[in-house]
C-alpha cells in the first residue's frame, strides 16, 4: 500500500479575516501542517486541491484574490501536485485521478476543508473509484450551519460528517494517531 495525502482547499478565505472563515481553521490547518510534514519526510506524495469558484455569484475563493491562495502553513512544495477544481468533489473535471494513478498512490489520507462539502464529496468519490481512504478529523474544519431555521453547531457538523464517513467510506484518525502508525 502507498499512501497519499490530500489537503483539500486550505485556502486562505477559510481563516480569520477570510470571506469564509471556518470554526477552528487555523488548528485544523495546523495538524495538517504537521501531516504534510511527516509524508515529506517519508518522500509520500502530496496533492493539495485549490478551489478557484467559477459559479457566477460566488462570494469567495475567487479569482486573482488572496483568498484563493493555499495557505502559508501548507504550501507547496517545488515537487507537490497542485489540483485545481471548482466542485466540491476534487475529482470532477481534474487530473486528480490520473495524477493519483501516475504516483501509484492506493491509499488517500485527506484533510482540509469544508468538512460537510469539499472533504466529504472527495472522499466519497475517491471510494467509489476504488481507494482506501483515511480521514484525519482534527485536520478538518467547517462552520456553523442553518437548516430551516435550526442552528446546527460546527463541532455537531463535524461529528454528523465523521459518523456518516466512517462506514464505510474511511476510516477516521487523529492526527497524531496517524502520524504515530505513519510507514
Amino acid at each position: 500500500m502507498k499512501a497519499g495525502l490530500i489537503l483539500v482547499d486550505i485556502q486562505n478565505d477559510y481563516f480569520p479575516g477570510g470571506k469564509m472563515e471556518l470554526v477552528c481553521m487555523e488548528e485544523a490547518a495546523q495538524n495538517a501542517g504537521l501531516l504534510l510534514e511527516a509524508f515529506r519526510k517519508k518522500g509520500l506524495p502530496v496533492f493539495h486541491i485549490q478551489h478557484i469558484s467559477k459559479r457566477p455569484g460566488s462570494t469567495f475563493f475567487l479569482p486573482y484574490t488572496k483568498g484563493v491562495e493555499i495557505h502559508g502553513s501548507v504550501a507547496p512544495g517545488p515537487h507537490e501536485t497542485v489540483i485545481e477544481k471548482s466542485y466540491p468533489n476534487a475529482f470532477r473535471d481534474t487530473e486528480l485521478l490520473n495524477s493519483l494513478k501516475r504516483s501509484e498512490v492506493d491509499e488517500l489520507v485527506i484533510c482540509g476543508a469544508m468538512t460537510h462539502m469539499c472533504v466529504d464529496a472527495t472522499t466519497r468519490a475517491a471510494f467509489d473509484v476504488g481507494f482506501r481512504c483515511t480521514v484525519i478529523e482534527d485536520a478538518c474544519a467547517t462552520r456553523n450551519l442553518e437548516y430551516r431555521g435550526t442552528a446546527v453547531e460546527a463541532a455537531k457538523v463535524q461529528a454528523a460528517f465523521m459518523a456518516a464517513l466512517a462506514m464505510p467510506y474511511a476510516r477516521i484518525s487523529q492526527t497524531r494517531d496517524f502520524i504515530g502508525k505513519l510507514k
